[in-house]
């Protein structure tokens, strides 16, 4: 059965209102956005909910929220990630909760999909820091290559769909530059989201079946309309 996760602790003031209705929490740790405070109180709302928390570091690049790349050498991009996860990790363990997994945002998970040697990079970062983490990364018709890599650390994968992002054929998200890349219209994504649990194939922009095999199932928690998504997916799954 798939979870339902959300990406959280980055400012848009309605953390406290969806955790009720999640599994997974993807907290903001400090580099696209996220403070100290934000974290405590996002971890306070894990523990009282009942939660799954995974750190959600990215580029630290306040200023563009995360969603332009950066060029980084592996030993920076691998500092950066450890530092980020080590402060989430850190405030769960003094609330007595344990971090699950690890989601890349914005930019730097696009760019973990699509560069061998990032996606390494992140891997490795994971499974060093604690081998008991798992790494999520968007589910596509095709990550065998990621899979192998994975199984040869001993890394766990999630594999996540989006419930309010549009795929183009391919079963790459659409780009956020596209106006229709992020769907806002409640009933289309919860019809969306029927249409895969009954036949295995979440839709693309132009109608292309996709036959994704997904663990997790976000929805941005920036979305204005976020806990109404959310609340509406809980009664289809």
């Amino acid at each position: 059965m798939l979870k339902l996760n959300c990406d959280l602790g980055e400012g848009a003031g309605n953390d406290a209102q969806i955790y009720p209705l999640i599994d997974q929490a993807n907290i903001a740790c400090g580099g696209h956005a996220g403070s100290r405070e934000s974290m405590e109180a996002n971890i306070r709302l894990a523990k009282k909910y009942d939660v799954e928390i995974g750190a959600h570091p990215g580029y630290d690049d306040r200023e563009n929220f995360g969603r332009i790349s950066i060029p980084m050498s592996p030993q920076s991009l691998r500092s950066m990630l450890q530092e980020q996860i080590g402060t989430l990790d850190a405030i769960a363990r003094s609330h007595g909760m344990k971090l699950s997994y690890v989601k890349p945002h914005g930019a730097l998970y696009n760019d973990m999909m699509h560069d061998k040697i990032i996606f390494e990079t992140i891997a490795y970062a994971v499974y060093d820091y604690d081998p008991a983490l798992s790494l999520m990364i968007l589910s596509t018709g095709n990550h065998a290559s990621h899979k192998r890599f994975a199984a040869s650390l001993g890394l766990t994968l999630y594999r996540e769909l989006f419930a309010d992002r549009n795929y183009a054929s391919d079963g790459r998200l659409a780009p956020r530059a596209q106006a229709d890349a992020v769907i806002h219209d409640q009933n289309q994504i919860v019809q969306r989201i029927k249409h895969y649990l009954d036949t295995g194939h979440l839709l693309s922009q132009d109608g292309t079946p996709l036959a994704l095999q997904g663990d997790s199932l976000c929805v941005h928690g920036d979305n204005p309309e976020a806990r109404a998504i959310i609340e509406a997916l809980r009664d289809a799954l």
